[in-house]
């Protein structure tokens, strides 16, 4: 179902220096822009990143339609370890690694989201992933991670996200992960098409 709501995610709409740019796939000036509310311990996530995301990637954002941004949606009350998954992605963007972690963090999500303490699991995916280790545990231990986790948490409750993952399109809140692409190609199309006209 999607839900239309008066108030655009204009502070995610940023200009210049941007610092969701490490976790945005495609291009700046791409017609339209999906902001994906999304937990990395939420299995609905992890199988919409691994069986949907790639055609839609494919499809739509390499082709230069679509700007496609990751944005922290940790449901703490039922996944215990999803804001330190956070924390690690968001440490690993500041390396430009975010994309690689994300992968793995889904590819893997059952072997650290039911750990008790995730933290020597996860390090061990971002350094596969790429990551610097030093500079990843200055980063965690500095808290800013932390911090940009609630404020995304906080960005997506001001668009209506209560569920992950939910998709923030043009002004539009689609909640819950198609099984198949095709739902979500309809949607792209159609705004697509829309914003090329109107363009024109």
């Amino acid at each position: 179902m999607i839900h239309f709501f008066p108030v655009v995610l204009s502070v995610l709409a940023l200009q210049g220096d941007d610092p969701l740019a490490a976790r945005t796939k495609g291009r700046a000036d791409a017609p339209v822009t999906v902001y994906e509310m999304a937990d990395f311990q939420c299995p609905a996530c992890r199988m919409f990143a691994i069986t949907v995301l790639p055609a839609l990637d494919s499809e739509y954002v390499r082709t230069g339609k679509v700007r496609w941004v990751f944005i922290n949606l940790p449901l703490t009350s039922i996944h215990p370890n999803a804001v330190a998954a956070a924390e690690v992605a968001m440490c690993a963007a500041r390396q430009r690694r975010f994309w690689p972690l994300h992968d793995a963090l889904y590819r893997q999500q059952d072997r650290w989201a039911a750990l008790a303490q995730p933290r020597d699991t996860l390090l061990a995916l971002a350094e596969r992933a790429g990551v610097n280790r030093a500079k990843l545990l200055a980063c965690l231990n500095a808290g800013d991670a932390r911090n940009e986790v609630e404020l995304d948490a906080q960005r997506a409750a001001r668009a209506g996200a209560r569920a992950t993952p939910s998709f923030y399109i043009e002004g539009g809140l689609l909640e819950g992960a198609p099984y198949t692409p095709e739902p979500m190609r309809r949607l792209l199309d159609s705004i697509y098409a829309v914003r090329v006209h109107a363009a024109k």
